[in-house]
């Protein structure tokens, strides 16, 4: 196989096309007791591009998947890839409204969807478009009838590297949803960056974030470039992650920061034989330190932790076992990565200064989809007009180039003219031997305009009660960080790929209130 790193663009289709020719027994996907090999998954992708082609669909035109992990998922959005065709993977979590407006705004000609996917849309209007059942629920056209007859080659198509490749979707809980347009060449640094990290045939990435995520797609689509082995966990749970670690000798994964901390807090993590791990990722909501240096001890294998957005534009890494001493930042731009920091009146601050991040990289979004006038807001030139993606964090450079973030710069409160960031308050409250896990948002305050609430989690038989921990928060904080409030939870509300949902917080804080 052509090295990657040696092509100055190829597409991934063609890649599991040169795999199902050299190694067709090879699997390519595992999901449970079900598996496929490459010679059936470039088959299979085959058929989803004639399929697609037969319905009329060109180069360019979209489909949606609104669904769970499965190996029926991968190969439609795999299939879509050999036809040209754009992919919006969508988070069956959004509610039925959400999903309408994406479905609507991706301008989708097919949505393939399951249960759970089909539960979420709701039911189709007469004007609905026509869907695809991935597990051949009654809820559309079942995918093993709607697939083209094996053996009909599609019809060839020479994919640009400006081509849109997938549509994913930032936002659309409230408001107008973000189509984040990703093109092919954008993926194809992805992939061209995988022999870095050790991918290779040999590979097995066990999985368990989802597809619809940017989290998950850029280990997913180099795990099967390389020929490697991709492992879907479509539910995860801590004991079931580190069964299907082992038993499948995974050497590939990536997790979020509260799946790590999930699986460390395992009383029996250490009895399973987890030698065979190379690389382990993580990306997507900050990463605390402790976590990362138990990872880092008692985890074998490379920890690596990505900071970027899925607009793209710049990256930095962490390699947290080479760099022991630098847990608390996310590392360094990668390279032929630009990252900047600039204050409000968009010009850049020095070293040492905290700024908003922005950055620029071969790897940058198109834009949002159909949304110019957001798109240009994400942006911000340089004096000689080199184009930046804005990522909304506070961030600062320390003398060797690695970056501290602070906050969103949307989750800065200012409570009596001072600003406040969230994450100093958190680290404080993670300080006491009673806490799990915490999060701080600000409310709405008639004294100060706006003041701290903290949502805590303790750990099992802690006997300490919210007013003691308020006083012993607030007596380790200044007197312009001081919390408001303070309030125990079960759980902290996440997304899917375990980002703290502020704002149900902020409605939780609302609901007691007026309680």
């Amino acid at each position: 196989m052509t090295d990657p790193l040696n092509t100055e663009f190829g597409t991934i289709a063609d890649l599991i096309r040169q795999h199902a020719l050299r190694t067709p027994r090879q699997r390519a996907l595992v999901q449970g007791e079900r598996s496929l090999d490459y010679a059936a998954l470039d088959g299979l992708m085959d058929r989803t591009a004639c399929a697609l082609q037969r319905g009329g669909l060109r180069p360019g035109d979209a489909i949606a998947i609104c669904a769970s992990m499965s190996i029926e998922y991968a190969l439609v959005f795999l299939g879509a890839l050999r036809a040209g065709v754009v992919v919006a993977p969508l988070a069956p979590g959004s509610g039925a409204a959400s999903l309408q407006r994406m479905v609507q705004d991706a301008q989708a000609k097919l949505v393939f969807t399951d249960s759970l996917g089909a539960q979420a849309l709701g039911l189709p209007g007469p004007d609905a478009v026509p869907r695809i059942a991935l597990d051949n629920t009654a809820d559309g056209e079942a995918l093993d009838h709607w697939l083209a007859d094996g053996g009909e080659a599609p019809a060839p198509v020479a994919v640009q590297p400006d081509w849109p490749f997938n549509i994913i979707y930032s936002s659309g809980t409230t408001g107008e949803p973000k189509g984040i347009v990703q093109s092919h060449g954008m993926r194809w640094t992805h992939v061209c960056r995988g022999a870095v990290y050790h991918y290779g045939a040999d590979t097995v990435t066990l999985l368990s974030t989802p597809l619809y995520s940017n989290t998950t797609l850029v280990v997913f689509f180099p795990t099967l470039s390389f020929g490697g082995t991709v492992v879907l966990m479509p539910k995860f749970d801590a004991l079931g992650y580190l069964t299907l670690a082992q038993t499948h000798r995974a050497t590939h994964t990536m997790l979020v920061p509260v799946q790590y901390q999930r699986l460390m807090a395992q009383p029996d993590f250490d009895r399973f034989d987890l030698a065979s791990y190379r690389v382990k990722f993580s990306t997507s909501a900050p990463f605390g330190a402790a976590i990362k240096a138990d990872v880092v001890k008692r985890w074998p294998g490379a920890l690596v932790e990505f900071y970027g957005m899925t607009e793209g534009g710049g990256t930095c890494i962490l390699e947290a076992h080479a760099h022991p001493d630098k847990l608390h930042t996310v590392g360094q731009p990668a390279e032929g990565h630009d990252i900047r920091l600039i204050d409000d009146d968009e010009r850049e601050v020095g070293v040492g200064e905290a700024g908003e991040v922005v950055g620029h990289s071969g790897g940058m979004m198109t834009g949002y989809h159909r949304q110019p006038d957001k798109t240009r807001e994400a942006e911000w030139f340089d004096p000689q007009g080199k184009r930046f993606i804005r990522t909304g964090d506070i961030g600062r450079f320390d003398a060797e180039g690695f970056l501290t973030l602070f906050d969103r710069k949307k989750d800065m409160l200012i409570s009596g003219g001072f600003n406040v960031y969230p994450s100093d308050l958190e680290a404080v409250l993670n300080q006491h031997p009673a806490v799990f896990e915490t999060a701080v948002v600000g409310v709405a305050s008639v004294q100060w305009g706006e003041t701290p609430a903290a949502f805590v989690v303790l750990k099992p038989g802690q006997p300490v009660s919210s007013d003691e921990l308020l006083q012993w928060t607030n007596a380790q904080l200044g007197k312009t960080q001081r919390l408001g409030s303070l309030q125990f939870l079960d759980e902290l509300p996440r997304s899917a790929i375990g980002k703290i949902l502020k704002r149900e917080l902020r409605d939780v804080h609302a609901a007691n209130k007026d309680s």
